[in-house]
């Protein structure tokens, strides 16, 4: 359900610009995982599926309940996030529970960049970048590898960990020094043999 009026001159362009970048292969993974995720990975069908297709998935998920027991999912159940999962049914709760979701979601890991707008889901402004948002979650949920996560791991990319090193005050002063003695040293080095600045040399 789109609750937005027709787009016309620039707006529109930019808006089938924003739409070219979603990506129905994608809504299908994303679909699979989070009803896998919500079913606790059993294939039990708790969580009733949408019809394919972007409006269908805006639809599913623009009341905010579906996301706000997604994240919760991704916790122990006696620590959830979103304490209450609402079912809310006016504008201003949905928009609201997108928000608890959203908050959530960042505290989880999802880097604020990747976060979309609550606008973009619930007016169906920016799918694509809904799409980025879960995206983000799945590969933060396979990455912690925490035991909460439920489906197949070749649906989202394993984020990489930096080798973080820590070294003792021992080890650092010795470091020191050691760069010390590569960029070499002054002993016994004489001006013998030197001639001033500005004097000519002579050749014996």
């Amino acid at each position: 359900m789109s609750n937005r009026g027709p787009s016309y001159g620039l707006s529109r362009e930019v808006q089938q610009k924003i739409e070219q970048k979603y990506d129905p292969e994608l809504e299908t993974r994303l679909v699979d995982w989070i009803v896998s995720q919500l079913n606790g990975g059993s294939s039990a069908s708790e969580v009733e599926r949408p019809s394919p297709g972007k409006q269908s998935f805006q639809e599913w998920l623009m009341d905010g309940t579906v996301l706000c027991r997604l994240i919760n999912s991704l916790y122990p159940p006696e620590t959830p996030p979103v304490r209450r999962v609402p079912r809310p049914k006016a504008a201003f709760g949905q928009m609201e529970a997108i928000s608890l979701f959203l908050a959530a979601a960042e505290t989880y890991g999802v880097n604020r960049v990747d976060i979309f707008q609550t606008v973009d889901l619930w007016e169906g402004k920016d799918m694509a970048a809904v799409q980025r948002t879960l995206m983000a979650l799945g590969s933060e949920a396979v990455t912690k590898d925490d035991g909460y996560y439920h489906g197949n791991r070749d649906w989202f990319r394993r984020k990489t960990k930096g080798n973080r090193r820590s070294f003792t005050e021992e080890q650092l002063r010795q470091g020191r020094s050691y760069i010390g003695q590569q960029m070499g040293g002054h002993r016994g080095a004489t001006q013998s043999g030197m001639t001033g600045y500005g004097t000519p040399r002579q050749i014996l």
